[in-house]
């Protein structure tokens, strides 16, 4: 027992060693990890209420500008609203989408993709063609029909966002799976009995993980751009919830004269959907032994 405990640490560490030797899962994982605290500690470490006018105050500057104040580090908007605030603030409703967004098409795409991939036949042609069907529907059109039809809210956002984009899901992982049910190892579980959920589950779903993996961390990023766009429009959440789609939409007039108060959220876009793209190619390089082997 004590040889397989120390055979277990020791392949934890090798796992461990390759993690912590991709710059990518670092600067990836470091991005989400300062954008996730943002988010957990927006109360305590927002200088001001997001939704808090102070009409003395429009379009202040950034404090290092002139008449810039340090009560308002990146400025005000047009309500006088702190832009800082808003824009931690507005990173709560950016995880939340991306993540349960992200939950939601995996477990949905990734399922239908091993059921159509590994059974094959009338069970692969029929997922196919659904998924076809679904494509052949502009995404972001179908978007705005289901959130017409069901209303704003962040759970409707995250319904909307996982009925449009199981399909990339679906049809990636599945022709990774087509591939892996041919393996040695996959017809040799087969042959010493394994049951077809057995093989699915103990061989061809350990195979395709890293793939998912790299997907799930994409598609975070995907979501967090889509409730951005929807947010634009006035088809996300209510008025008094802050999301960096709604700051971009606030900001809108003043793009001229007040140019920070629309830079502050679309970098925060940039740099969060950044490492989600980041991490999702780490952890691929370092999950898969194919990369690895090829050295990329």
């Amino acid at each position: 027992m004590s040889a397989l405990a120390a055979g277990a640490a020791e392949r934890g560490l090798l796992g461990a060693g390759r993690l912590l030797g991709q710059p990518r899962i670092l600067v990836g994982g470091g991005i989400l990890l300062l954008v996730a605290l943002a988010a957990l500690l927006a109360t305590w470490i927002a200088p001001h209420d997001p939704l808090e006018q102070d009409l003395l105050h429009m379009l202040s500057p950034p404090m290092w500008a002139d008449g810039g104040e340090a009560a308002f580090p990146l400025g005000t908007d047009s309500l006088g609203r702190c832009v800082l605030s808003r824009a931690i603030y507005g990173a709560r409703v950016a995880l939340i989408v991306g993540i349960m967004s992200a939950l939601g098409a995996m477990l949905i795409g990734s399922t239908l993709a091993l059921l159509g991939g590994y059974f094959g036949g009338r069970i692969d042609r029929a997922i196919g063609y659904v998924v076809d069907l679904w494509m052949s529907f502009p995404p972001v059109v179908l978007s705005l029909i289901l959130l017409v039809g069901v209303g704003t809210g962040v759970d409707k956002v995250i319904l909307a966002v996982v009925l449009v984009d199981w399909t990339r899901f679906c049809r990636v992982v599945r022709a990774d799976v087509l591939v892996t049910r041919r393996r040695d190892y996959v017809l040799a579980a087969r042959l010493i009995g394994f049951s077809h959920l057995r093989t699915l589950l103990t061989e061809v779903l350990p195979a395709v993980t890293p793939l998912i993996i790299t997907l799930f961390s994409i598609e975070m990023g995907v979501a967090i751009i889509v409730e951005a766009t929807l947010s634009f429009i006035g088809l996300s959440v209510p008025p008094d919830v802050t999301t960096w789609g709604q700051m971009l939409a606030d900001a809108r007039g003043d793009i001229q004269s007040a140019l920070w108060v629309m830079l502050v959220p679309v970098c925060a876009i940039i740099v969060t959907v950044l490492g989600c793209n980041l991490l999702g190619d780490g952890l691929r390089v370092a999950l898969d032994p194919r990369l690895r082997q090829r050295g990329e």
